[in-house]
């Protein structure tokens, strides 16, 4: 099993009461904690509006995050689940992604999708095509990302992207960057991930996995393409505690957090989030819970932690306590 930890960047409402001066300090020190603790990689969402609903909370923006860290920590390898294809010219992020790649000496994970928050969509003057569009968007800015690290120059003529003698220099360190296609949607992304993808990234419940992970198998036959090739992974909100009663007491703040800026249903609704689709509990009770997505197929578990710019308990516990039982 191999394991990743976000980096609380705001997105989540988890930098709440930290003041704005202390924002990047607290951020860059989780970073190095997660570093420390031996997680392989270190994640931000792509988003500039907060969620569940969008506030005046700080959100801080992914690839700027990206830069930062780059040259602020040393080993662990840096990530974005996902970087919303629509938000950049592909052309464009595969240059800013190479040029990471060699400030951090080869660090880089090349998370994307296609975009889903059409509140920021709007809010910043994109178009919000419909799902099958930025989908096809999402499979031509793949292919442009998978050329322009391997080419002089690349001349590209598709549907919704032209590029006539692109140069990018310097090249990534390691080659080509992995690429990570995130989503679920069966006739569509998941081509896209059986077409491009080294790692996949979906699944809010085991049954989930299982048949996303059958669809996926399904498009690598159609292509010609080795199934094993991909690597899937899943996403999980984490909170760990010593005991019960600890547990309760970091779902109790968590969930207060939410409801003071979003409202009482939507933090009913992260307390249900947390129920059915968390790792919530003490390190023995979250072992059992990740114990049947790695019986299944899971390889990979990236951690969210809510709590991480306020205690770190939860990601030392879950690298000290559990990823060792199932490695």
């Amino acid at each position: 099993m191999r394991y990743g930890a976000f980096i609380p960047q705001g997105w989540r409402l988890d930098l709440v009461g930290i003041d704005r001066s202390e924002q990047w300090r607290t951020m860059l020190g989780v970073a190095k904690t997660i570093e420390s603790l031996g997680y392989e990689s270190a994640w931000v969402f792509d988003h500039f509006h907060t969620v569940p609903v969008p506030t005046q909370e700080s959100s801080y923006e992914a690839w700027t995050l990206m830069a930062a860290l780059a040259p602020t920590t040393d080993t662990v390898r840096l990530g974005q689940m996902c970087t919303s294809n629509s938000y950049r010219n592909p052309a464009y992020l595969a240059k800013v992604a190479a040029d990471i790649d060699v400030i951090s000496n080869g660090r880089v994970e090349m998370g994307i999708g296609a975009g889903w928050y059409e509140h920021e969509y709007l809010g910043y003057g994109y178009e919000f095509p419909k799902p099958s569009i930025r989908i096809g968007q999402l499979e031509e800015g793949v292919e442009i990302m998978r050329r322009m690290w391997a080419e002089d120059e690349v001349h590209y003529d598709g549907r919704y992207y032209r590029l006539t003698g692109a140069i990018s220099r310097p090249k990534p360190v390691q080659g080509s960057i992995p690429i990570w296609v995130a989503g679920g949607g069966e006739k569509l992304t998941l081509r896209v991930a059986a077409r491009f993808a080294d790692y996949t990234n979906f699944g809010w419940t085991v049954d989930e996995f299982v048949h996303k992970s059958e669809v996926l198998a399904g498009h690598t036959t159609a292509l010609g393409r080795d199934y094993d090739e991909i690597v899937r992974s899943s996403l999980f909100h984490v909170l760990i505690a010593e005991t019960e009663p600890e547990v309760r007491a970091k779902v109790d703040e968590y969930v207060g957090r939410v409801g003071a800026l979003a409202g009482q249903d939507e933090a009913e609704k992260a307390r249900k989030n947390l129920r059915e689709g968390g790792l919530v509990g003490t390190p023995e009770q979250v072992v059992e819970q990740l114990r049947p997505w790695v019986d299944v197929g899971m390889s990979y578990a990236i951690g969210y932690f809510p709590d991480a710019a306020y205690d770190a308990t939860s990601l030392e516990l879950f690298a000290r306590r559990v990823a060792p039982v199932l490695d």
